[in-house]
């Protein structure tokens, strides 16, 4: 009875063992895939002219690539930072086409 009672406890107490995330899946993205991860406009723009391989994903070289082409759209004064200001203007300009 014992045996069969621990038979069918082993698979479910181990189960949540299994589901624990791997240290690979708890590697935050690299900031520059962060950016287009949290904004859906720029996102949208970064697949539309940065997916090289057009696989509909934007991978760590791809989001780099599009990062350092929105801050030459955004950094409106040239000083190497981009504002709340100019980057609410550059999306805006993004989201309506221009």
């Amino acid at each position: 009875m014992i045996g069969k009672a621990l038979a069918l406890f082993l698979p479910v107490a181990s189960a949540p063992l299994a589901a624990q995330p791997t240290p690979a899946s708890l590697e935050t993205p690299p900031p520059a895939l962060q950016l287009f991860e949290r904004d859906w406009v720029l996102m949208n723009w970064a697949l539309k002219f940065h997916d090289a391989n057009r696989d509909i994903l934007i991978d760590p070289g791809e989001a780099q690539a599009a990062a350092a082409a929105f801050r030459k759209i955004a950094d409106a004064n040239h000083d190497g930072r981009v504002t709340p200001e100019e980057y609410r203007a550059a999306r805006a300009t993004i989201l309506t086409g221009g």
